[in-house]
């Protein structure tokens, strides 16, 4: 087969069954093998053009040093303040929800350092309905590299470490006041929550800003589940009706960010009487939500049509 259009080798490939060829076994980029590796490239693709547009927009950052480092600190105090509400809380009052003072900062050091991750990286997901609202997306479908790269690493704001700096604070405070038993598989428990935390607000924003193709002022309500669900987070399960703490381990499961895998580091009985070994599945629903929000940014990608300005 020379490859042109049309032309056909009658001949039968060598791995074929009755002159038809066998997935995997034919020419190479056909069947699954071909699949994975054209998965591969597009990944390949998107994450070198996610590091070029963040590398420029980081140089234009630093370009200006003084503005980035006030922005900085002013993205730093700006979320300290959602912590000092909580010390407010416990300068009236010694436990909250049966919770002391550094259990609920290690589920807020947690939430808030999770989040700060994926804000920094895909923060600007929310910008998408203004792109398709004004037309401007059709410039990104253009270019030869994944649209969802372009959009996550658009704007990129190195201001929001800031937001992780304060979460690790907090966090770092938590683990060396609280009276625990720090066993290994403790320890490992805590980098495992801040990575799968952060996948799982991923494909939140992802799944948000495929929304945001079929509702154009979307935004707030992608904010409602992001921002509104890491101030969720930040306070114990205790707090909370019991339909709220189904709504987000089972419909949306914001639990495995935190509460479920935080309660097991705590010593604490979990919410809805779930079994102990519920602790260690977040990087299952972590792999299954990005899996269900890159099939809804795919449908929703398909779905836009151009304003035509």
């Amino acid at each position: 087969m020379d490859g042109s259009v049309g032309s056909v080798d009658e001949r039968p490939v060598q791995g074929s069954r009755d002159g038809w060829p066998v997935q995997g076994s034919g020419a190479p980029g056909s069947g699954t093998l071909g699949a994975r590796q054209g998965t591969y490239a597009r990944v390949r693709d998107g994450v070198r053009a996610y590091r070029m547009i963040a590398a420029m927009w980081i140089r234009s950052t630093m370009a200006y040093r003084a503005s980035f480092v006030m922005t900085t600190f002013g993205n730093f105090a700006a979320t300290a303040l959602d912590f000092v509400a909580v010390l407010l809380m416990f300068s009236r009052v010694d436990r909250l929800g049966g919770y002391s003072l550094p259990e609920v900062a290690f589920l807020y050091g947690v939430s808030a350092t999770s989040f700060g991750i994926t804000d920094l990286a895909v923060g600007s997901m929310d910008r998408l309905g203004r792109r398709v609202r004004d037309g401007t997306l059709d410039t990104l479908l253009v270019r030869p590299v994944p649209v969802l790269a372009q959009v996550a690493a658009d704007r990129f704001a190195l201001r929001r470490l800031g937001r992780v700096t304060q979460g690790l604070l907090v966090l770092g405070y938590a683990m060396v006041v609280l009276d625990i038993d720090w066993t290994p598989l403790r320890l490992l428990m805590v980098p495992l929550m801040l990575l799968c935390g952060a996948a799982v607000f991923a494909a939140v924003f992802v799944a948000g800003g495929a929304f945001q193709f079929v509702a154009q002022d979307a935004s707030e309500v992608q904010n409602s589940f992001t921002y509104g669900g890491t101030t969720l987070l930040q306070y114990p399960p205790t707090v909370f009706a019991k339909d709220l703490v189904r709504g987000v381990t089972y419909v949306l499961p914001l639990a495995f960010v935190n509460w479920l895998p935080g309660l097991y580091v705590l010593g604490r009985p979990y919410p809805l009487d779930l079994p102990t070994w519920v602790a260690f599945t977040p990087p299952l629903v972590a792999a299954g939500c990005c899996a269900l929000a890159g099939i809804a940014w795919r449908a929703g990608l398909r779905s836009y049509r151009s304003t035509g300005s």
